[in-house]
């Protein structure tokens, strides 16, 4: 059993994330490979922070919420990631406090030293052993230096000892700025940064320096002489324009024979079709323009699983993805117009989300696509909103809403689960994970999926209420998908409109570069085929303003 350890410097958000989901790329060929992530915080799990402080929550198949690291994991190597793989120091504390409660430290005095990496290595042994891993990389969050992941640098000092020198390698993430003033290329803060972890007790085996250029020879050399490395265990790690070119990247730079060598093993490597859907993501046909209207759009990886997925959708259907950050609120408060706002746009998709702020925006944006005939996804709270307007604008009832934002609104057609009633703790106690639906036969989700089921991920609290199902239905909303005793509404569409689908789950996060998900796929192509009928604006607004009942699908599911 082999062990990478994957830690980073001078600054967050350089991408530890993504050079460890690369790495794991360039080594899963033949291999059963186990991603692991370590987070300082003391929160369990991200999931009761909000998006804008630590970015997107990522949902696991078996409904674990860990961080948006896992998605880069997950998309990167084709595996289905564990709850068990993300790693918290509030995980680690609750154990060891736990553990402590039950006698099992036979009396001894419980201490950040030894105990708490003694515990980090214990999980780790035992999840490496639970999955029969052949290599095991470890993500190590945060920046060397920092307090609060001080006892994982520590437990990652000490695997070297525990295992042998040749079944762990380390590989460090650090930054090397570009002054314009000088016109090159500063190693200083790389060099302050690996004299830290050598500190620490860890002597990097390969030195990955981001940069915004390829590394020039004299930086590679310096950085190489004050690391005490060979310049070929320095390696250049600069800016691409996809994210998924960092494994070609890193493979022209040798990283995979480095990996080889330091840990004694072998294996073989094809990137043919990665590199080839790599070249389809850089040099575009087409171009289309995508709106996310969302209440978190300051931060764009609070979103990062849906730019993604666009990402693959256009790699598949040869086209470019410029997306449009739009904030919810700014409808609501008038700074911004929908026609005008629109104008350059061919589709719009409405993102998952929490609570009343921006909700009024998105129902306008909503409304606007379901008159305009403007293709439109929806996604968890998206599909719910969507539910409102359609209420309120086609079902004639003025006052409806969801209870989360309106406990009192006269007609809820969006309530709380029957399972959500009467908790008390917020984390961890949503619907969440893997649910399958059955979907209506001929619907275009359906379609989309080519099966008559689909199972995606989940996390939410709330659902269509189904007292208001049959009014729903009768004005000509298709629940083209539901869960399997047919109360939970899982998929909506409309007829007589280019694309209005909406999803109860979070199809983003299934999505792959190999294998995009089929809802995208469905709003691009409906899109590019916008793009080139603009003209039949006017005829697709009338059209999706009348609309016709008691059509086949709606016989078949009634």
């Amino acid at each position: 059993m082999k062990f990478i350890v994957v830690t980073g410097g001078v600054l967050s958000g350089i991408g530890k994330g993504v050079a460890t989901a690369s790495i794991g790329r360039l080594m899963c060929e033949g291999k059963r490979v186990v991603t692991l992530k370590c987070d300082g915080y003391l929160n369990v799990d991200p999931g009761t922070m909000n998006p804008l402080e630590h970015g997107e929550v990522f949902v696991l198949h078996d409904g674990a919420e860990v961080d948006m690291d896992f998605g880069h994991y997950e998309r990167f190597l084709g595996v289905q990631c564990k709850a068990d793989w993300s790693i918290t120091s509030g995980k680690i504390f609750t154990s060891i406090t736990a553990r402590e409660r039950k006698g099992d430290f036979l009396g001894q005095t419980i201490q950040i030293y030894p105990h708490l990496p003694n515990e980090i290595k214990r999980w780790w042994f035992s999840v490496a052993e639970r999955e029969a891993a052949d290599v095991v990389l470890i993500e190590i969050g945060g920046t060397v230096g920092d307090i609060e992941n001080s006892w994982f640098i520590e437990a990652a000092r000490q695997l070297r000892k525990d295992v042998g020198p040749k079944n762990v390698a380390y590989v460090h993430l650090t930054y090397v700025p570009f002054l314009d003033s000088v016109g090159e290329q500063k190693t200083k803060p790389a060099q302050r940064d690996i004299s830290l972890l050598r500190e620490k007790g860890i002597i990097p085996d390969v030195i990955l320096c981001r940069s915004k250029h390829p590394l020039v020879v004299k930086c590679r050399e310096k950085i190489a002489m004050f690391g005490d490395v060979s310049s070929k265990q320095v390696l250049s790690c600069h800016d691409v324009s996809s994210i998924y070119e960092l494994p070609l990247v890193l493979a022209r730079e040798g990283l995979p024979s480095l990996l080889n060598e330091q840990l004694a093993i072998s294996g073989t490597l094809d990137l043919a079709t990665w590199e080839t859907l790599v070249t389809r993501l850089r040099d575009p046909q087409k171009m289309i323009t995508i709106a996310v209207c969302g209440k978190y759009t300051a931060l764009h990886d609070s979103y990062a699983s849906i730019s993604e997925a666009f990402t693959h959708a256009g790699a598949k259907l040869g086209c470019g993805v410029r997306l449009k950050w739009i904030d919810a609120e700014a409808f609501e408060e008038g700074r911004l117009d929908t026609n005008s706002v629109f104008e350059e746009v061919q589709g719009v998709l409405v993102p998952g989300g929490f609570g009343s702020r921006g909700v009024e925006g998105k129902i306008r944006v909503i409304q606007h696509c379901r008159m305009t005939g403007l293709p439109f996804l929806g996604i968890c709270y998206g599909l719910q909103l969507a539910v409102v307007e359609f209420a309120r604008n086609v079902c004639g009832l003025m006052s409806s809403h969801t209870t989360e934002v309106d406990s009192s609104t006269p007609h809820p057609v969006i309530t709380m689960l029957e399972s959500q009633n009467g908790l008390t703790n917020k984390g961890a106690t949503m619907r969440l994970g893997a649910y399958t639906a059955e979907l209506l036969q001929g619907s275009i989700v359906q379609q989309l999926y080519d099966r008559n089921s689909a199972t995606e991920r989940h996390r939410h609290r709330f659902e269509v209420n189904p007292a208001y199902h049959g009014v729903l239905h009768e004005k000509g909303m298709i629940f083209s998908g539901l869960n399997s005793d047919g109360r939970l509404v899982e998929y909506i569409e409309l007829k007589d409109h280019p694309f209005f689908v909406a999803t109860q789950a979070h199809p983003e996060l299934s999505s792959r570069l190999e294998f995009p998900n089929p809802l995208f796929i469905g709003l691009l192509r409906a899109a590019l085929c916008s793009k080139t009928n603009e003209h039949k604006s006017d005829e697709n607004e009338k059209n999706a303003a009348n609309f016709e009942h008691g059509d086949l699908l709606l016989e078949q599911q009634f």
